[in-house]
């Protein structure tokens, strides 16, 4: 019997392993009314794999209360794909190929929806949206899920006395949809990217003629994602054509990771509705087209009161508590490029002078920098910008390798020394130049290994890995140039 079968008289999955609190009973009583009011026909079970990318299933309106407390069954094989959805292990292996007997074979594991996540989606007709966590037939959760991860990390956290903030700042890209490559030749996995067009031409940093050129769709995506309930704060026009960035508000919690995973989903789907693209590609590979970061900024507050803990005292830049994190953040700074930049493509980003960081350093209002202090001393709103993300990053990897990192900081305290005048000409050391150092640098790293597990840090590796030798194989546009006609 499937877990969306009985009634819900029987003892539900959520309550016979514990698993919400009273606000999520409460989300869930207005998620069954808003069906109701809304007449709703679907909801999403969203969830966010290994990669930040969603997945789920679509449930039928009358089914969604047994499948808000039982659960929905979803295929384990999924935590096994890499970005272009290749198995990365021998699933059916004993211990599935990477020592977990618990998912050999490829067994159903249970999305159960989190109802503080849900949403009526503006741009689908008559269906609703939930994020979901991960967890074993047994009520544990699974632990290759991320959301999962960093819930663990910000339990830590309190434990310490702290609460995370997190805003957003995001660059991306939208083109105008020329062709979806649907041919059966190109639909392989990866299939052949879409074939677009600039909508804008670019290079006119911050101006108005250049934003209202393409206000239309930014409209388009204000109306959508205000509708969703996404903090949005500014929408800005950046280098490159079509290239924007968009600034969220900042948020407690979850809730940042929770956000940034709906907004690119929301977008790359609300975008390709009306006839563009939208890509969070790093560096996309067309003529003219420019490296896009995710900046993530970022501070500790007290729980109870809100109060900024880095904000510096007696003429300070930043308080005792946020120059330790600067320094855990700069210590694991290599091993944590696997969750910031987790992509081949990301460290094509790295470049001395182009505003983006080349090494682990910090500075006071200093964009060349990894971490920028944004504020100064008294400065109620003083926080930390790490630049050294990438849009796709997962977020709650990204977001929990900062708590380990900082925590570890704070509990060591590790000195980040002075900040830097002149980031690109500072001797410390250098950021990984490609995916391949970054995993040797995780592989070697103690802290994440202690904070995340040997398990998930192995299974990234694994799914890291398995990209990476598929690129190596692969024969590059530069090496036919190179040596076809040469040799």
């Amino acid at each position: 019997m499937s877990l969306q079968e009985g009634s819900l008289g029987q003892i539900a999955f959520v309550e016979r392993h514990g698993l919400w609190n009273d606000d999520q009973r409460a989300a869930a009583a207005r998620a069954e009314a808003a069906i109701a009011e809304r007449d709703l026909r679907t909801v999403r079970v969203a969830w966010g794999d290994q990669h930040g990318v969603v997945r789920g299933k679509s449930v039928m309106a009358r089914d969604f209360p047994l499948a808000l407390r039982n659960g929905v069954d979803f295929q384990t094989a999924t935590l096994f794909m890499d970005t272009a959805n290749h198995l990365i292990a021998p699933i059916f292996d004993s211990g599935a190929g990477i020592g977990f007997a618990a998912l050999a074979g490829g067994p159903d594991a249970i999305l159960v929806p989190d109802p503080t996540t849900f949403r009526v989606l503006p741009w689908a007709p008559h269906t609703g949206w939930v994020l979901s966590e991960m967890y074993l037939a047994s009520g544990e959760p699974c632990p290759f899920d991320s959301r999962h991860v960093m819930r663990r990390a910000l339990g830590e956290l309190a434990t310490a006395g702290y609460d995370y903030v997190a805003g957003l700042e995001v660059e991306f890209y939208i083109t105008k949809l020329e062709d979806r490559m649907l041919e059966p030749e190109q639909s392989g996995y990866p299939p052949d990217p879409p074939r677009v067009s600039a909508i804008a031409h670019g290079f006119q940093y911050l101006t108005e003629a250049r934003q209202d050129e393409i206000d239309p769709i930014l409209q388009v995506l204000l109306d959508h994602l205000s509708a969703l309930d996404l903090p949005l704060r500014t929408m800005e026009d950046e280098w490159g054509p079509g290239q924007c960035e968009f600034t969220f508000d900042p948020e407690r919690g979850l809730r940042a990771a929770d956000h940034m995973l709906l907004f690119r989903t929301a977008t790359k789907q609300i975008c390709r509705r009306h006839g563009y693209h939208a890509s969070f590609m790093t560096r996309p590979a067309l003529p003219n087209f420019f490296s896009s970061g995710w900046h993530l900024h970022q501070s500790l507050c007290d729980p109870q009161s809100g109060e900024n803990l880095f904000v510096g005292a007696s003429g300070e830049i930043l308080s005792e508590l946020g120059l330790r994190f600067v320094g855990g953040l700069l210590e694991h700074a290599a091993a944590a490029s696997v969750f910031t930049t987790p992509t081949i493509n990301g460290y094509k980003r790295f470049r001395p002078n182009s505003f983006a960081p080349s090494r682990a350093t910090w500075a006071v209002e200093n964009r060349g920098a990894m971490v920028r202090v944004v504020g100064g001393a008294g400065d109620p709103a003083t926080h930390l910008e790490n630049r050294v993300g990438e849009p796709c990053a997962n977020p709650y990897l990204y977001m929990a390798s900062q708590i380990a990192a900082g925590l570890d900081g704070i509990d060591r305290r590790i000195d980040p020394g002075p900040p830097e005048l002149t980031p690109y000409q500072s001797t410390r050391p250098r950021l990984p130049a490609s995916l391949m150092e970054a995993t040797t640098s995780l592989r070697e790293d103690a802290l994440f290994r202690k904070k995340f597990g040997d398990a998930f840090i192995d299974y990234l590796l694994a799914v890291k890995q398995s990209e990476i030798n598929r690129f190596l194989a692969h024969v590059t546009d530069w090496e036919q140039r190179e040596y076809f006609e040469l040799y």
